[in-house]
Formats: C-alpha cells, sequence, structure tokens
C-alpha cells in the first residue's frame, strides 16, 4: 500500500479552515480514483499541550502508480487548487510505501 499524509500548520482562522476542510477540501479528496482510504482529524496530544500541527490526512492507494495517477486526473487537480483556498499556514506533505506490521 502507498500513503500520502498531509499535515497541516495552525491557521489563523481555525473555524473558518475547519468549515472549508470539512465541507469541500474533503469532498474533492474523496473523489480522487483508486484511493482505498482516506481520513483526517484534527491533531492532538496526549498530554494536552499544543501540537506540531493543526489538521492531519490520510490517504491510501494500492501502489505508489495509482496515487500518482489519481493526483495527475482532474480529481487530484481540483483538491490540489483548493489548497490554496484554505492552507495559508501551510501544509508537510509525506509520500511512503506502509510496511504493515499487525
Amino acid at each position: 500500500m502507498f500513503r500520502i499524509t498531509a499535515h497541516y500548520h495552525h491557521p489563523k482562522d481555525r473555524e473558518a479552515f475547519l468549515e472549508h476542510y470539512r465541507t469541500t477540501h474533503s469532498v474533492l479528496a474523496a473523489k480522487m480514483p483508486g484511493l482505498k482510504a482516506y481520513g483526517w482529524g484534527q491533531a492532538t496530544t496526549l498530554d494536552g499541550s499544543r501540537p506540531e500541527h493543526f489538521l492531519v490526512a490520510v490517504m491510501d492507494w494500492e501502489t505508489r502508480e495509482e496515487a500518482a495517477a489519481a493526483f495527475a486526473s482532474p480529481e487530484g487537480q481540483a483538491a490540489t487548487a483548493d489548497m490554496a483556498n484554505f492552507a495559508d499556514a501551510g501544509v508537510d506533505v509525506n509520500f511512503h510505501e506502509v510496511t504493515q506490521v499487525s
């Protein structure tokens, strides 16, 4: 399995960010072809301190090639273009093959 994670930095307007992510961006991203799993959540910590990131999203495809094709698709291009509408604080995106342990 090939995984992409997006770690969004803390935005100036948390509620506006969440509203856009919930109602627009996640809807666009969920339409990407070949997507096997997609989930997201607000970051937290076990001790209640401020987490390094505000929100983390995880997307899985069977292969790296399927993920690349999804981002090149019209749906992937729409989701990528939408980032400018809400992710003004920045985002770190990571790509990796998943090694399943259990």
